[in-house]
């Protein structure tokens, strides 16, 4: 008879800058966080341990709430799957909370939104400690046109021209609830909640956003290219190491699993 399996989900963090990517990949020389993961969730069952994500994050992209879920013949307890993980993967990795769930829920068709902050550091140098957490400009921007810009994102429809050309999504259709623009001292932070994104969704948007921030379009440019659906005629791809997934929604009883965490370097310190 075969073992009933138990279902356990995790919140974690990570560091981006150490890893190409979420997704393992076939080179095993390529560090990535599903790989890691699963070698330590797998020596820990003593058995093989493949784990799904709520959204799969690019090379260089951080994550503060990013949830998982995974089967297992045996329940080593919470301390167990968060410690024991946490002393066996680098310190880019931690492991927050664990919980297990029942065999319906699912890390991520069970998630009802994903929230991304997108973090800029704005100064005439390039600070040596927020090199990989932030993505830098030295040119002032202007936050009150880039804000109204996002605003032409809400509501559902067609996200073609901010889609990688490699995107497998079957339709490009999203729903956004949320985009907005705050600052935190010398950091401007892009705040954009929806029910899905497309591959490089929220960069692609950044990049476009950036030139609004600079000057060279309106914040009307925006509306023009969601209409337009032509990617080639939008901007380029901000960079990866100011994007932070922070937030997972999930119905009850499951809502706090993937609770939003503000990226460290936009608290202040206590």
């Amino acid at each position: 008879m075969t073992a009933a399996l138990t279902r356990i989900a995790l919140k974690l963090e990570y560091n981006g800058a150490a890893f190409s990517g979420w997704q393992k990949q076939l080179s095993p020389a390529l560090a990535t966080v599903q790989r890691d993961l699963e070698a330590a969730l797998s020596k820990i069952a003593n058995s093989n341990i493949e784990v799904v994500c709520a959204g799969r994050t690019d090379s260089g992209v951080h994550a503060t709430s990013q949830v998982v879920h995974f089967d297992t013949p045996v329940d080593r307890g919470s301390k167990a799957w968060r410690d024991g993980v946490n002393s066996l993967v680098g310190d880019s990795i931690r492991v927050t909370d664990s919980l297990v769930v029942d065999n319906q829920f699912h890390a991520r068709f069970s998630a009802t939104f994903r929230r991304y902050n997108y973090i800029i550091h704005q100064r005439k140098t390039r600070s040596p400690f927020l090199a990989s957490l932030a993505s830098h400009r030295v040119k002032e921007l202007d936050v009150d046109a880039m804000d109204e810009a996002a605003q032409y994102l809400l509501g559902e429809q067609d996200f073609s021209a901010f889609r990688a050309a490699g995107c497998q999504s079957k339709t490009a259709m999203r729903e956004v609830f949320e985009a907005s623009f705050g600052r935190f001292g010398d950091k401007i932070a892009f705040d954009i909640r929806a029910n899905a994104f497309l591959q490089h969704m929220v960069r692609n948007i950044m990049g476009s956003l950036l030139v609004v921030g600079e000057g060279q379009q309106p914040p009307g440019w925006i509306e023009q290219l969601l209409k337009g659906k032509d990617r080639t005629k939008a901007a380029m791809t901000a960079a990866p190491e100011g994007l932070y997934l922070v937030e997972v929604g999930y119905p009850q009883p499951y809502s706090a699993l993937g609770a939003r965490v503000l990226p460290a370097i936009l608290c202040p310190p206590q």
